[in-house]
């Protein structure tokens, strides 16, 4: 199948969105312009979350930020703190926030189907400014997004259940696919020795 290029006839899409039933009931009136108690308590018990941005121009990125339930703390009905841990410093995510404020959360609880979808604005601030201690395990946080919500939403569990997500017999066992030293041989090149996942996971183990 041959997909479309650059000159890609937008009018297309609107045919094909035009065919879908508008929204209705829950589905429209389940947006809330604050984080309620219902909100609170899932991002307290979360422990992992998709954080979205994009450049000026519009180009995406997204990340998995983890961390120990309740990572991104909660500072009252319109504000999140996210702290930043230390990574490959590639900065994708950050760079975009400081030319285009406006981010998305994922947000992920293992055992539950659905999830939270948060939408607002960032501001990416030295972790020291948040003036709460943000480490975690004993270690601080490099930097820190101060979100500002606007929107946000429970989503429905049929994704999740129809991956089997949380599912325990669905787990695929790690040795069937490349380890990330091979992954990365292929993808960058080098030579010498490669990296297996178990020394990958000690070299890691310092920066959790």
């Amino acid at each position: 199948m041959a997909f479309p290029g650059p000159a890609y006839d937008g009018r297309v899409g609107e045919d094909i969105l035009a065919s879908y039933p508008s929204p209705s009931g829950r589905a429209v009136t389940k947006e809330i312009t604050q984080l309620d108690d219902i909100c609170r308590a899932f991002i307290e018990m979360c422990p992992l979350a998709i954080l979205s941005t994009a450049s000026a121009d519009g180009q995406p990125d997204l990340t998995p930020r983890g961390g120990e339930p309740g990572f991104i703390r909660v500072l009252g009905p319109d504000r999140l703190l996210l702290p930043d841990r230390p990574g490959n410093n590639r900065l994708d995510n950050l760079r975009k926030v400081a030319a285009n404020p406006r981010v998305a959360l994922l947000c992920l609880v293992p055992g539950i189907d659905e999830t939270l979808r948060v939408f607002g604005r960032a501001e990416l601030l030295a972790a020291g400014a948040a003036e709460i201690d943000t480490s975690e395990r004993g270690r601080p946080a490099r930097s820190v997004l101060l979100i500002h919500v606007d929107k946000a939403y429970m989503h429905c569990a049929k994704a999740l259940m129809r991956g089997r997500v949380w599912d325990p017999d669905a787990r695929v066992p790690r040795d069937s696919f490349p380890s990330m030293g091979e992954i990365m041989r292929a993808h960058a090149g080098g030579s010498g020795p490669v990296e297996s996942q178990e020394e990958m996971v000690r070299r890691y183990q310092p920066q959790l």
